[in-house]
């Protein structure tokens, strides 16, 4: 016997049609804008700073090498011989990086941007539905999708 589905609830129905073309181009013109910003002109000054950084390239270099040592010690895991030295000098030069102001101010100014954009992207998708996942960057998410455990209701979830 076959099933009709309900009818949608009065409005639910009543979308008006998209101009993707008008949608794309305040898109590109909120990029503009977020590009015009002190934000931005700070996070590519100080990217353009590190570039140009000796010290920072010399300490780079350093930090590809110990990586690609680690990486070598790291396929036979922590029972290679040289595994724990490789990852302490990995930490070591990174921390020497990091210690750098300029690795420190594009940091921070690429953290700050990186929020913005966060903001922006879920007052968005908020503006759009509640339920529409926005991504925050966050190894250990939590809730639908990701493995943990959420209240939803979707059954997906952890």
């Amino acid at each position: 016997m076959p099933q009709t589905l309900p009818a949608a609830a009065p409005g639910v129905l009543d979308t008006v049609p998209v101009d993707l073309t008008e949608l794309l181009c305040r898109a590109y013109t909120l990029g503009d804008m977020i590009k015009r910003s002190a934000m931005a002109d700070e996070y590519v000054y100080w990217k353009q700073v590190v570039e140009r950084d000796e010290e920072a390239k010399r300490i780079a270099r350093r930090l590809s090498d110990a990586k690609n040592k680690f990486a070598e010690c790291e396929r036979f895991g922590r029972f290679h011989p040289d595994y724990n030295e490789a990852l302490d000098r990995l930490y070591a030069v990174q921390a020497e990086l990091d210690a750098l102001e300029s690795v420190r101010r594009f940091k921070d100014a690429e953290r700050e941007l990186d929020t913005l954009l966060h903001e922006i992207s879920f007052a968005v998708a908020r503006a759009v539905s509640e339920s529409v996942k926005v991504p925050d960057g966050d190894p250990n998410a939590k809730g639908c999708g990701s493995g943990g455990s959420c209240s939803c209701g979707g059954g997906g979830c952890g």
